[in-house]
């Protein structure tokens, strides 16, 4: 039987996703290397990290424009030669701030295009049935990205230096968009996919995604109640995401007085949760749906309720454990449960607004971004307050207030989630 074009879709997707992190994990741990050799302090490391999100909230709502109009298999392979070439050109040197600054804004841009893409792509691909662990599987790529990238990349920087990780991310770069221009391909327009009994794809004459000349309903989008349940939930999903990824290896090494080399494969067990739990809540939300146990909506509210509040009670016990262990398993909870928690707000894009997915994923992922820009930037700064009061960074106080602030978030978005969102289609 023929392999149908739509798993070959996702599965380039998911890889899409895993690179993309293991570029983001691999600059966290290669900078954080370079910065720390040449005395950087801690606000001014938060800046630089922060850099790739201001680039990245620029180019969401584009992105998911140009995905539309232009196709998202094109826009895929702009975004990946351009941040390829970036990493392949640019010297990680602490000492060059303005080029540094500079390259990551370009990196954000470039990445900032991909999600609105993917999900263009999957609206386009992928029938209502199989939505939920197709995007569970596509995200769960950016889990297992951040897995490898703990696990292998802090002994190639010990051993070939911190622009070794910039050579090895150009490479796979190149390597999966030469995979997607051969076997990736755009969907007639007008094709809803459907699936038969053969398991292929058959046409209806009513399309999933919206024609390109189609005119996009801006303002009812930005004033529904349920788009802005998911803009509230991705915004903290992201805040806490971005924060435990670029600053635990700093709270291993400050915080508990640990090394990522001296950890073994013990570090990449919060992101290899990320995996397994998102993919577990694609399979439930879908085996729910499918059997009719529960509605859309009832599916929703429940993974995404019950992964946030989970996350919140593991982010905020996670500075009470001053043990690696305790700090691993507290820290891979509160990650493997926001995983589970993508089965509610993260494919909820696709119940509300089909035709129109691109777009409202680029409207979510500006302020998933901006989590990213407060979170990094802010998470530096209360560090550099703490060591101005006299505070040491080795003590659990000092790291409180960096764990307790996304844990409450979690605790309101679940919340607006529960209250304000639907499964039904709501945009035609």
């Amino acid at each position: 039987m023929k392999f149908p074009k739509r798993y070959a879709i996702v599965l380039l997707t998911f890889m899409c996703t895993n690179v993309c992190y293991i570029e983001r994990v691999g600059f966290s741990i290669a900078y954080t290397v370079a910065a720390d050799a040449v005395g950087t302090n801690q606000a001014n490391k938060g800046v630089i990290l922060s850099m790739f999100y201001y680039g990245y909230v620029l180019s969401q709502i584009p992105g998911g424009w140009a995905a539309q109009r232009l196709g998202g298999r094109l826009v895929l392979l702009l975004s990946f030669v351009l941040w390829s070439l970036i990493c392949a050109v640019v010297p990680l040197d602490p000492n060059r701030v303005v080029l540094l600054v500079l390259s990551r804004l370009l990196v954000g841009v470039a990445q900032g295009l991909i999600f609105p893409s993917i999900h263009t792509v999957l609206a386009q691909w992928v029938p209502p049935q199989e939505r939920s662990r197709s995007v569970s599987l596509t995200t769960s790529g950016m889990y297992l990205g951040a897995a490898c990238g703990m696990l292998l990349l802090p002994s190639l920087v010990k051993n070939m230096g911190p622009q070794s990780v910039f050579s090895v991310e150009a490479m796979l770069g190149v390597a999966w968009l030469l995979i997607w221009f051969k076997f990736a391909s755009d969907p007639p327009r007008t094709d809803l996919p459907k699936v038969a009994s053969k398991d292929k794809i058959k046409v209806q004459t009513s399309g999933i995604v919206a024609p390109r000349t189609v005119k996009i309903p801006w303002a009812r989008i930005l004033f529904s109640l349920p788009i802005w349940a998911i803009v509230v939930n991705n915004f903290t999903f992201h805040y806490a995401l971005y924060v435990l990824m670029n600053w635990l290896p700093t709270y291993f090494k400050l915080g508990l007085q640990l090394s990522l080399q001296d950890m073994g494969s013990s570090k990449m067990l919060p992101y290899l949760n990320m995996f397994l739990f998102s993919n577990i809540g694609g399979v439930l939300a879908d085996h729910l749906i499918t059997r009719k146990i529960s509605s859309v909506t009832k599916t929703r509210k429940l993974l995404n309720t019950v992964g946030f509040v989970v996350s919140a009670i593991a982010l905020m016990a996670l500075p009470l454990f001053r043990t690696p262990s305790g700090a691993i398993f507290c820290s891979s909870v509160s990650l493997g449960f926001l995983a589970l928690g993508r089965a509610g707000f993260a494919v909820n894009h696709m119940d509300v607004a089909p035709k129109f997915a691109g777009i409202v994923m680029g409207i979510s992922n500006t302020a998933g971004t901006l989590a990213g820009i407060v979170g990094v930037g802010l998470t530096g700064r209360i560090l550099e307050a703490a060591k101005a009061s006299n505070m040491d960074l080795t003590s659990s106080e000092s790291w409180r207030t960096v764990f307790f602030v996304p844990g409450y978030l979690c605790i309101f978005s679940s919340f607006i989630f529960l209250i304000f969102s639907t499964g039904e289609k709501i945009f035609e």
